[in-house]
């Protein structure tokens, strides 16, 4: 048997609380709050178009949007040749597909045009529907570091009901190049190409939903 003096206890006993102190500190650092997060939205904060509409207007009903998977969350994509990644610290503040939903339909509620989207809990009948899928939701960059630029493409198909026959169908894509490599300077240009291809989807459909309504 070998025999420990008190004094070996003692530096035994003091390397034992050690490494129980360093397995706690290890434990709150597994444990410690990650890094914060910002909340970013685009798209307009009003409300749209006040005022009487014509009840002789088109009554279009949009079918849900369709984004790819991979951008329609809350998570900004950047996209460096055949590079992909998250843009980190950052979030959009809901799904991106809810927000450009949001934004489309403000779109046509400013208009005081003859076309008029129905909402998903009206029960009016539709004399056409709207398709729209994004195809494309990124930030590009030619190089990394590199200032880059906002691409949002989609494809609309204006569809005669109740058949949903396409009567007409559109590809858009539209391009903003960001001020700065930042943040917040990559979510203006997202405002601002969102403004721009919602602009573009609303005067295509007021030139094609009177057509798409007679066909049916």
């Amino acid at each position: 048997m070998i025999a420990v003096s008190m004094s070996s206890m003692r530096r035994l006993t003091g390397l034992g609380a050690g490494a129980t102190l360093a397995l706690a500190m290890g434990g709150c650092a597994l444990l410690s709050t990650p890094d914060p997060v910002q909340l970013y939205r685009f798209g307009p904060l009003d409300g749209g178009y006040v005022g009487e509409r014509s009840m002789a207007s088109v009554q279009v009903s949009l079918r849900r949007i369709e984004f790819p998977e991979a951008v329609s969350g809350q998570r900004m994509l950047a996209v460096t040749g055949n590079e992909a990644a998250y843009l980190g610290g950052a979030r959009w503040v809901s799904d991106a597909r809810d927000l450009y939903s949001q934004s489309l339909d403000m779109a046509f509620g400013k208009s005081a045009s003859g076309v008029r989207l129905i909402g998903g809990r009206e029960l009016t009948r539709a004399d056409a529907g709207l398709d729209v899928d994004i195809t494309t939701f990124e930030t590009r960059y030619a190089a990394p570091g590199a200032v880059p630029t906002v691409v949002i493409s989609a494809r609309a198909r204006l569809l005669a009901m109740p058949a949903r026959t396409v009567v007409s169908e559109q590809i858009f894509s539209v391009s903003q190049p960001a001020t700065d490599n930042r943040i917040s300077a990559i979510v203006s240009a997202y405002d601002a190409a969102t403004q721009d291809l919602n602009q573009q989807i609303v005067a295509w459909v007021e030139a094609n939903a009177a057509r798409a309504a007679s066909a049916d």
